[in-house]
């Protein structure tokens, strides 16, 4: 159980950071692009360049056409950001001093509900508007897959919990 608890730990720390990179990422392109700050237009305005900020340095490029901004650059950083939050709660979940309790589950509940309900609806409407290449539906189907993992680990925390409860009400 140590292996676990230090391995859940690490990915624990490496989710955390990948969130809040998207997250920052996601107020700052959402904060230039409204403003224009630190935005700088190329080949022939087709593109935009967000620099670093203070710079003229580019941080990301992209297409300048807001179905591309919206549903190809904004809620691919928002939906990323929210999913490696999720995640790192989930290994928080593993290097617990008790594994089997309610606010466990409802980690893991939240969990799997956004990979099974989002990731679908959202390429569904984002394909209205973009085109959608086949990987990101390959994405999907994985995002899918976690969500039943993360269920099945949900249902099997609830019958630990259900089982340490009735082991409580013994002694």
């Amino acid at each position: 159980m140590n292996q676990t608890k230090i391995i859940s730990r690490i990915l624990f720390y490496i989710c955390a950071i990948l969130s809040a990179g998207y997250l920052i990422t996601f107020g700052y392109s959402l904060f230039c692009l409204i403003t224009g700050f630190s935005v700088t237009p190329y080949k022939e305005g087709q593109f935009l360049h967000i620099n670093y900020p203070l710079t003229e340095q580019p941080f990301l490029n992209i297409e300048n056409n807001y179905p591309y901004m919206i549903f190809s650059f904004m809620s691919v950083l928002i939906a990323y950001g929210i999913f490696f939050c999720l995640s790192a709660r989930v290994f928080k979940v593993f290097f617990q001093q008790k594994l089997f309790t309610e606010e466990n589950i409802m980690r893991l509940k939240k969990f799997y509900l956004y990979n099974i309900f989002i990731p679908f609806p959202l390429v569904m409407i984002a394909s209205f508007f973009v085109e959608v290449e086949s990987i990101i539906w390959g994405l999907v189907f994985i995002h899918f897959m976690l969500g039943i993992f993360c269920l099945f680990l949900a249902n099997i925390f609830k019958q630990g919990l259900h089982l340490q409860n009735e082991q409580d009400l013994f002694i």
